[in-house]
Order: C-alpha cells, then sequence, then structure tokens
C-alpha cells in the first residue's frame, strides 16, 4: 500500500530545555491540558510548559514550550503517570504507588494531603456516572492482588466506592461509565464493576507483550490482540470494526479519526480505522511514550518530546486523488464526516466526488465515473466543456476554480487516440440523454441539448430527429451552424420548425427534395412536407407551396387538402378556392372532388356534377383510345356508375345532355331513373345492354327507401317490357320467366296471372307459384294473427269494463253528489273507482277544471 502523508513529526519540548546537561534524566509520563504541558521524570520530578502553536506560510504546525516551573515530590522514584482534572484544577500525581493531587498552576500539593495508596496504576473515567461536576472517577490497580477499585476525587479529599476482585491480577484498564475494559494475565475482559458482570473478550500472554487497553470513543476501546492485530471491541463484548494489523512488538496506540497510530521500537505506523490499510510509517526509534489528548497526539523518547500534527483531511485527500486512489479518497472522505461542520463537509464531499469522477472518466471507467458525476451533482458544464466546440458561444460558463481536473480538453485526455475519443463522445451523449430532463440540468438546459445535438450530428446519430421534435432548448444560432456543418439539412428545418420559422424549414425540405442540397436522412422527404402542409395553419405558406407539391405528384399532393377537417375548409381553405387551383391538375381535382362528395358527403350541387363530368370526361377519353380497355377505364366507369345510382345532388340534365350519343347506354339508364322515366331506363337495359341483370338490379337500387307498391311498380314494368316483345322473342322470355321466379314476392300474382301467355306451363311457373302461395298464405296469417290480437286485446278491456260494472250501485233522490253535494235528480250518473257517485256535468267540469275536488283518479 503506498504511504500518504497523514501527520508530521515536529519537536515540542527540546531536551537541552528540560534537563540541560543532565544525562541520567529520563522522561517517565507526559500529560497535556490545552496549553499546558506536564512531563513526570525518572528523578521525582513534575515540569510545567506552556505549548503554544504556530503555522508557518508552508502550512506546517510549530510549537514553542516555555517552561513555567518544575517541583520535586521528596521521592527517589520516578514519577509513573501524571493525569489533569481541569475541573477541578488538580493535576493527580502517580508516584512510589500513592497518587496524590497537586494543584495545576503551582503544583503544590494539596493542604489536606489527600491521598490514594497502594496503586500500580490508574485512569479516569471519561463517561462518569456520578453525575456530581466537582469530582472526577479513578479507576485504580491496587496493589493488593487481583484487586480493582474506584475512588471520587474532589479538590481536597478522596473517597472510595467499589472494590471488586477479578479472577486474574489486571495489568491495565480503562474505563467508559460502569465498564471496565482490563488486560488480565491471560485475557482481556470486560467488567461492569456496579453488577460484577463480566464478559471475555480474547486471551493474549502478558509474559510475551506489553498489554494495550485505550478508550478510543462511548462504550468502545482499542485492545493489542494476539497476531500484530488492534482489536476493537464494545462494553457488549464485540467488535463492530475491522482489526487493524499493525506490529508484534507495540509499544503504545492512539486514535486520532479516522487513524489508529501505533508505537513500536523504531516506528510510528498509522492505521485507517475505515479501510484498515497502513497509511504511513515514520520513523522514530527509542519511543516508549505515545498518548492523544483532545485529538492532539504526543509521542515521546526518553530525552524529547514530539507532537503529531495532523494534515487537514482535504489535503490528504486531496494527495490520495492526486495519486488517483479513488476509493481511498472517498472513503477518507465518508470517515470524515464527524469532524467537519455539515455544511462545510456536504460542499467538500461534492467537489471531492467531482475530482474522483474526472479520474474515472479519464481512465475511461463510465459507470463509475457517471454514478460519481450523480452523486456530485456535478455541473454537467464541466464535462461539456472539455469537448472542444460543444458548448455554444453565448455560455456564460467557466470552470471550477480550482480546476476539478488537469485537463485542458478531450484530445489531451485522450492524447489524440480516436477510438478513445469515440468512447468519449457516446459516453457523453448517453449522460446528457439522462441528464437533461432532471433537475440537474435546470438554469443550463441550452447549453445541454445544444451539445447533445451536435454529438448527435457529428455521429449521425439516429435521436438528432427525436430530440428535435420534442421539447428542447437547442440555442437557434449554434445549432443551425454546426448542422450545416455536418449537412443535416432535414434536421435543420426540423429546428427552424421549432423555432417558429417554418417558412425557412419548408423551403430548406423543398431544396432536398428538388436535389439543390443533399442529405440522406429521410427517403420520404416529399412526403413529410406533404403531411407538414397538411397540418399546417398558415396559410400563406400552404399556398405558397402548394403547386410544388402537385407538380411532384398531383395524387400525393392534393393531400395538402384533402386530409384537413372539415371545419377549416369552411374557415380558411375554402373549396371553391382550391377547386380553382387544382384546375391545372386534373388528377389531383378528380381526388379532391371525391374527398369532397365521398368522404366528407358534401351535398352541394356544383361538386357532384362536376365530379360526374370528370368522371365522364375520362371516360370518353379511354373510350376514345383504341388501346383503353383495361382496368382502368372499368374503374373509372364504375366509379360514375356508382356516383350516379347514389347520389341526388347532381344536375340530372346537363349529364344527359352529354351522355347522348356516346355510347353510354348504362349511365343514360341510371339518368333516366334518376327523372323518374323507368320505361325509358328499363327499355335501355333490356333491349340496347339485353342485360337482364342489370334491368333487376336497377329495380332493386332505385326503390331502396320506397315502399313496397314503388318496388311492385317497377317490376310489373320490367315483366311488361319482357313479355311485350312477344313469344318469337325466346331470349326475353326465359329473362321473363327467371325474373317471376326470382322474385315472385315483389308481384301482385292475380295481375301477373292475366298477363301470362295461356301457352305457359305451370311447371314452368311453378317457383313463381310457390313463392306467390307462401306469400299469400304468409300475409293472410299474419293478418289472422294480428286480428287474433286484436280481439284479445279487446277482450280484456271489455273484461276490464265488466269488472267495473260488476257491483250495482243504488241510486235515490237521498244520495248526494260528491263533488257538489247536491241530490241526484236524474238516473244519469258517474261512478269512481273508490265508489264515489258524482253528477255527469260535475265530472265533465273536473276534466275542464283539473283543480276542482275529485273522489277518485281515475274514471
Amino acid at each position: 500500500m503506498m504511504n500518504i502523508k497523514a501527520f508530521t513529526l515536529v519537536s515540542a519540548v527540546e531536551r537541552e530545555l528540560l534537563m540541560g546537561d543532565k544525562e541520567r534524566i529520563n522522561i517517565e509520563c507526559v500529560e497535556c491540558c490545552g496549553k499546558d504541558l506536564y512531563v513526570g521524570t525518572n528523578d521525582c520530578f513534575i515540569y510545567h510548559f506552556l505549548l503554544e502553536e504556530k503555522t508557518v506560510p508552508t502550512g506546517t504546525a510549530t510549537f514553542t514550550a516555555t517552561k513555567q516551573l518544575h517541583r520535586h515530590l521528596g521521592f527517589k522514584k520516578p514519577v509513573n503517570e501524571l493525569r489533569a482534572a481541569s475541573a477541578l484544577n488538580r493535576l493527580l500525581v502517580l508516584c512510589d504507588n500513592s497518587i496524590t493531587l497537586a494543584n495545576m498552576l503551582n503544583l503544590e500539593p494539596v493542604p489536606s494531603g489527600a491521598r490514594i495508596k497502594g496503586a500500580s496504576t490508574f485512569a479516569l473515567n471519561e463517561n462518569p456516572v456520578s453525575g456530581d461536576p466537582f469530582c472526577v472517577e479513578v479507576c485504580i490497580i491496587s496493589v493488593k492482588r487481583r484487586t480493582i477499585q474506584m475512588f471520587l476525587v474532589y479538590e481536597d479529599r478522596v473517597q472510595i466506592v467499589k472494590e471488586v476482585s477479578t479472577p486474574e491480577q489486571p495489568l491495565a484498564v480503562a474505563v467508559d461509565g460502569h465498564f471496565l475494559c482490563l488486560a488480565l494475565t491471560t485475557q482481556y475482559i470486560i467488567l461492569n464493576y456496579s453488577t460484577g458482570v463480566s464478559q471475555d473478550l480474547f486471551p493474549y500472554c502478558s509474559e510475551e507483550k506489553r498489554p494495550i487497553v485505550k478508550r478510543i470513543g462511548r462504550q468502545e476501546f482499542l485492545l493489542a490482540g494476539p497476531g500484530g492485530l488492534g482489536m476493537f471491541a464494545t462494553v457488549a463484548g464485540i467488535s463492530q470494526r475491522a482489526p487493524v494489523h499493525w506490529s508484534e512488538n507495540v509499544i503504545g496506540a492512539a486514535v486520532s479519526f479516522p487513524y489508529v497510530i501505533a508505537l513500536d521500537d523504531e516506528f510510528i505506523t498509522v492505521h485507517s480505522m475505515l479501510d484498515q490499510q497502513q497509511k504511513q510509517t515514520l520513523p522514530f526509534k527509542e519511543g516508549h511514550i505515545l498518548q492523544d489528548f483532545e485529538g492532539r497526539v504526543i509521542v515521546a523518547t526518553s530525552k524529547g518530546i514530539y507532537i503529531l500534527v495532523p494534515l487537514p483531511l482535504e489535503k490528504q485527500i486531496q494527495d490520495l486523488l492526486a495519486s488517483h486512489r479513488v476509493e481511498e479518497a472517498l472513503v477518507l472522505a465518508k470517515g470524515a464526516r464527524r469532524n467537519i461542520p455539515k455544511e462545510k463537509f456536504q460542499v467538500m464531499y461534492k467537489r471531492i466526488l467531482q475530482q474522483a469522477g474526472f479520474i474515472q472518466f479519464a481512465q475511461l471507467q463510465f459507470l463509475e465515473a457517471k454514478e460519481l458525476f450523480r452523486s456530485g451533482q456535478l455541473d454537467v458544464r464541466e464535462l461539456i466543456s472539455l469537448y472542444p466546440f460543444l458548448l455554444p458561444t453565448s455560455s456564460s460558463f467557466t470552470r471550477s476554480h480550482p480546476p476539478l481536473h488537469e485537463y485542458a480538453d478531450l484530445n489531451q485526455l485522450t492524447q489524440g487516440d480516436q477510438e478513445k475519443m469515440a468512447k468519449c463522445k457516446r459516453f457523453l451523449m448517453s449522460y446528457l440523454n439522462e441528464v437533461r430532463s432532471t433537475e440537474g440540468a435546470n438554469g443550463y438546459k441550452e447549453d445541454v441539448d445544444t451539445a447533445l445535438l451536435k454529438l448527435y450530428a457529428e455521429a449521425n446519430h439516429d435521436s438528432l430527429l427525436d430530440l428535435l421534435v420534442t421539447e428542447n432548448f437547442c440555442l437557434l444560432t449554434d445549432s443551425a451552424m454546426w448542422l450545416e456543418k455536418h449537412k443535416k439539412y432535414f434536421a435543420l428545418g426540423l429546428l427552424y420548425h421549432y423555432n417558429n420559422q417554418d417558412a425557412a424549414a419548408v423551403q430548406l425540405w423543398v431544396n432536398i427534395v428538388n436535389g439543390d442540397i443533399q442529405d440522406s436522412t429521410r427517403s420520404d422527404v416529399y412526403e413529410y412536407v406533404v403531411d407538414f402542409l397538411t397540418c399546417c395553419v398558415d396559410q400563406e405558406l400552404v399556398w405558397a407551396h402548394a403547386d410544388w407539391a402537385l407538380q411532384k405528384s398531383e395524387e400525393v399532393g392534393v393531400q395538402v387538402f384533402t386530409r384537413r377537417p372539415l371545419d377549416e375548409h369552411q374557415n380558411s381553405f375554402k373549396p371553391d378556392d382550391i377547386i380553382n387551383c387544382l384546375k391545372k391538375y386534373p388528377k389531383a381535382l378528380v381526388k379532391y372532388l371525391e374527398h369532397l362528395v365521398i368522404d366528407k358527403r358534401l351535398q352541394k350541387e356544383e361538386y357532384h356534377t362536376h365530379l360526374a363530368l370528370l368522371y365522364l370526361e375520362e371516360v370518353l377519353q379511354q373510350r376514345a383510345s383504341a388501346s383503353s380497355k383495361g382496368a382502368e377505364a372499368t374503374e373509372t366507369q364504375a366509379k360514375l356508375r356508382h356516383l350516379l345510382q347514389k347520389s341526388d345532388s347532381y344536375r340530372v340534365h346537363s349529364l344527359i345532355e352529354r351522355i347522348q350519343g356516346a355510347g353510354l347506354p348504362m349511365e343514360s339508364a341510371i339518368l333516366h331513373g334518376k327523372l323518374g322515366e323507368h320505361d325509358k331506363a328499363l327499355h335501355i337495359l333490356v333491349h340496347e345492354l339485353k342485360d337482364f341483370s342489370a334491368a333487376e338490379d336497377y329495380c332493386l337500387w332505385c326503390s331502396e327507401g320506397r315502399d313496397p307498391p314503388h318496388r311492385q311498380r317497377l317490376f310489373h314494368t320490367l315483366l311488361a317490357i319482357y313479355l311485350h316483345a312477344g313469344p318469337s322473342a325466346h331470349e326475353l322470355t326465359v329473362a321473363a320467366v327467371d325474373l317471376l321466379n326470382r322474385h315472385a314476392t315483389e308481384f301482385d300474382a292475380a295481375q301477373v296471372l292475366q298477363l301470362l301467355p295461356d301457352t305457359w306451363s305451370v311447371q314452368l311457373l311453378c317457383p313463381f307459384l310457390m313463392g306467390a302461395m307462401r306469400d299469400s298464405v304468409h300475409a293472410r296469417r299474419t293478418m289472422q294473427v294480428a286480428v287474433g290480437l286484436a280481439r284479445s286485446e279487446n277482450l280484456i278491456y271489455t273484461y276490464d269494463k265488466m269488472k267495473l260494472k260488476g257491483s250495482s250501485v243504488r241510486l235515490s233522490d237521498k244520495k248526494l253528489c260528491q263533488m257538489c253535494q247536491n241530490p241526484f235528480r236524474e238516473p244519469v250518473f258517474v261512478r269512481y273507482p273508490n265508489g264515489g257517485l258524482v253528477h255527469t256535468h260535475c265530472a265533465a267540469s273536473r276534466h275542464t277544471n283539473p283543480s276542482s275536488p275529485s273522489p277518485g283518479t281515475r274514471t
């Protein structure tokens, strides 16, 4: 693992300041409280220094220690431990197995002489349970075998609280609340001194290595475990962090979040609590003290004191990013959350994510880069600006300062590698397409969409058209120049249309169709222009290009008018104006008139007549051409016949005049039928065309929607024409028999029998006679059923009447009318369903005056 510079080792107290020229004086213990630094020596002295920190322009911290005073404790034993209780202004001093109290300022012992005897080592409870701010809780390892004692220490007195026995001799202790973390002879344990409950952690051998027990946070401890492991343990006896790997012969350990610092005979090593990796190694020989004091880490040899000054986390993170160690930088940044104010952290972390994103991007790790950009809420223009010419010339964007990356542009990043450059452009296309509809693009959607358009155009991407036909914010000037540069003229037309420049758009598309400019984007540009004009509301623009569309194709060009809604015809595009325009285009004119007459069903005489005349002219032209005997002539003639049959809005006389002598007997017959001249029409069909099937069809369509007698008259007329030809006309005789046999129900059988020749056999007319008989019997039976139903209904009403008459009514001159309350003078009355009797004239007056009183609801 490559090192990072997390700490700098700075001298705090020089040897000469502490001991002068006395060679035998050694530092035994250190305590630091704010600016007050206390040092205990092997010759039983306590030294008090004032520590001043200064920062030089290079950013490195320096320390100046000013000696305040020193005091000899009166023994010939070394000072083993010092602990400051700043709330009490007291210094706890362990010397010769006794803990004494001294004033922090003048180092004088308290007048009461309070002390704790028989202590081999001690620890302060940094998470006290007493709740008294004027005392500190102290746990000592007693010189008594296997005993732990808890004391309350006040300004001038001490008080024992608890004494607890341990299963083995304790060697080191750390305290948190009611919990003690103890290093025994062969194992570490967690002991609740209030309840006496203990929890074994893991074994170790105290004979092989020095135990380390260090409280690192609320209810959590750091321990020197077997195999060179720094183990974490909570008061519940579990580990919530992975162990760190340090040296087998660690002397001391401290925590400066997010690092664990370990000291051995030759080195100071720095390990991350976040990923458990060793981050830094500092050579440091003869060290024997490593402690942290309110975030300040002090190391000492027997002759000098040094401070490990942490580099700012931001500087460490930037160094990691500069080394492209993205994962480590992100882990460290996340771990820094607890040490940095929330607002500042959020700003810093976003920037780190963005920087990490550009590092991944430069390594073509696009998925990772995209997630980092998203999480860091990157201003996407930072990414766009790497690509030359993608940002609009009008963009006010300037890159972040300090910069998020070290690249001038994409050419420098890819070193001119075209394949890498293409991959980067594909990534940007994908990323911009995702980001353009999110809040991340708010405020600069023009830059995003314009850049996306340029990428699509350059790559000949299908999504270019999709972008331009949906809501977009592409800047017209930049986008138009780029599309022209890449010969995307069809797309340029879409851009003009989106910016309400329809005239320029249509002209561009017209030039593509005419071949004036080349663009292979679509092969159906002409049809697209027609569709566009169909939907266009600019009347002048439509009229300006209508002739061009019709000249290209009459059948397609006429759709500019035929596919418009009818109400638009009535309001802006008048049919008469369109017909006038289409006079030069006969095929288009026919299509448009068909649209009006057949599709829109406009019942305007001139449109129907005009269409019929155009059909007729085409039929006549086809008949005049010797080679026109194919399907086209038949189709047009069929259209003419259908129009003549179905329409009632054309001028019949005008068409008859045109058809006379034209050799169109079927059309003539239809027109005579429209005039009610059925004899002439049927005569033409029978004698000129000899089309008996058409004659029967004529009778059917001429009688559509008319009463049955009308249809009967038509069939009788046709039968008469067949029969008047005489017996010699065998063909007509057969037609007459077929007509009777197929349409037996359409005739009056009695009249037909009188008309038929006596020579016809019954067998010949068997189908007709059977049909006529069935129809007659059916009609008679239907009538009988109707009569029966009427009789039944009459019987029901008669029964109801008899029921009403069933009860007798006695009338005398004493009876009074229930309406006028006068007696009856005549034997005439009206009786109501409730039995009430009234005069006839009173009942009549009730009907003429509904508001008059009434004894019943119905008579």
